[in-house]
């Protein structure tokens, strides 16, 4: 009998609220006064535009929606975003609040929204059942995916339908997808390949997930479709458009990493070899990572590789320029492969809804607006502080229950899969869990061992190695 993971704990070690969104009045009356009000303002009628959402069936705060036409020429895409600089004034409590939150936190007994629930997954969200205000790009791809043209507008559009990922991947293998997107099942595929070509790095680790399991919780591990890829690669289109703007005018908010280093590669190289999976020389990191068996835990010896990689994406940033601050010296985002800028979620994270404002602004060939000059200089301190808690809590509450899953279990012996000599690091795969373990570990191979902490409390596992 396990012990049920403290979410609560959780939430008051990191001082979030206990219970429900927990926002100031001052807060939920503006967001009430905006959703009532509704959009106002000038916007292109694109009503007429098939489009549609794709996100996991629970989701309520609907950030995007898609609609992929084949031309003659390659593909129109449309996406259209969340419009919340429209219902966010600038200075006011709801802004310094959402400023305050960073972005969304998702804890498995629930969430802490960035955003009043009355506009993110009410008035705001790109819900299906009437015109609702939007951000809409309209982006021209030639046969081979390559961006040929790209505008965005204010607009207001029309959902058609609320997909989900495992739906949509049924319709599509079953020939019936939506004409909306009955186009992503080629232009998905086309951008990945382009991705990796230009050097896009793909871990595909096994992804664990907090669930309900009868009365409790349990982790297991999310495979992920398909679609859900290929959706991925029109939001990374979308944020590299943006990211393009920004440095051809010379002013905006980059998501940005380093390169992979030279010798971070050559090391990760080795242990590839080592493993006996083949590596040619002068291969890039991402075409041989592409081609590793799925899924991620399919093959111990790919499953280590994939986590020696890590190694390769460090030192992720915000680098925010303009009005006498020059870009970057090095733009790039090395996971993608290219400048990157976030613009696609603005429900769920701050940063978004400022980047929205900087492209509609240079679209319309208009100043960027002071205020947001202004903004720009903190907005990386803020989010990285964000991103950096947010990784915390998610840790917290998996390390929880993995540990409440195993609390029983202690003494038994397990097959694991050796990930890292040092620290040494194992992977269970059933139930999914990451933990430390004590012993000479071979990176790739599955090994005996013991099972000697799993504490719901800290959350720390630890296993070790039998001889």
């Amino acid at each position: 009998m396990s012990t049920a993971p403290d979410f609560a704990a959780v939430r008051a070690e990191f001082g979030l609220p206990a219970h429900g969104a927990a926002f100031p009045a001052a807060v939920l009356a503006e967001a009430e006064r905006a959703a009532a009000a509704g959009p106002d303002g000038p916007r292109v009628d694109a009503t007429d535009i098939p489009l549609v959402t794709v996100d996991p069936p629970a989701s309520k705060d609907l950030d995007q929606a898609v609609g992929i036409t084949r031309t003659p020429h390659g593909f129109t895409v449309h996406y259209a975003i969340a419009d919340l600089g429209a219902v966010v004034d600038p200075g006011g409590p709801l802004d310094a609040e959402v400023r305050r939150r960073g972005q969304t936190l998702y804890l498995p007994d629930g969430a802490v929204p960035l955003h009043p629930p009355v506009l993110s997954e009410n008035a705001a969200s790109l819900l299906p059942d009437g015109p609702r205000a939007a951000v809409l790009w309209r982006i021209e791809l030639d046969g081979e995916g390559a961006v040929r043209s790209a505008d965005v507008r204010r607009a207001l559009v029309r959902s058609v339908a609320r997909l989900d990922y495992a739906g949509v991947q049924a319709a599509i293998e079953a020939g019936r997808a939506h004409p909306a997107i009955a186009a992503l099942a080629e232009l998905g595929p086309l951008r990945r390949a382009r991705a990796v070509a230009r050097g896009a790095i793909e871990l595909e680790l096994p992804e664990q997930e907090v669930v309900p399991a009868g009365t409790g919780w349990t982790v297991r591990t999310r495979r992920r479709t398909p679609v859900e890829d290929w959706n991925a690669e029109i939001s990374l289109l979308t944020g590299q458009v943006a990211a393009q703007m920004m440095l051809d005018a010379g002013v905006g908010l980059l998501r940005t990493l380093p390169a992979p280093d030279p010798e971070a590669v050559a090391a990760l190289r080795a242990t590839a070899l080592e493993l006996g999976l083949d590596w040619p020389e002068g291969e890039s990191p991402a075409k041989v990572l592409a081609a590793l068996p799925r899924p991620a835990d399919a093959d111990p010896r790919a499953l280590a590789v994939r986590r020696a990689a890590t190694t390769l994406l460090r030192g992720a940033a915000y680098a925010s320029f303009g009005a006498g601050t020059p870009p970057p010296e090095d733009p790039g985002h090395g996971g993608i492969g290219a400048p990157y800028a976030h613009v696609t979620a603005p429900l769920r994270r701050l940063v978004d809804r400022f980047g929205s404002e900087i492209c509609l602004a240079l679209a319309a060939g208009r100043e960027v607006p002071d205020w947001l000059l202004e903004a720009l200089p903190g907005l990386p301190g803020l989010m990285s502080a964000s991103d950096t808690l947010a990784a915390r809590v998610d840790r917290a509450c998996t390390d929880r229950t993995e540990a409440a899953v195993l609390a029983g279990r202690v003494g038994e012996e397990f097959a694991v899969v050796a990930l890292r000599r040092e620290p040494g690091e194992v992977f269970l795969t059933d139930p999914p869990v990451l933990a430390r373990c004590e012993g000479e570990l071979q990176p790739g191979a599955t090994v005996r061992t013991r099972l000697v902490e799993a504490d719901p409390v800290t959350g720390r596992v630890r296993f070790a190695l039998l001889d």
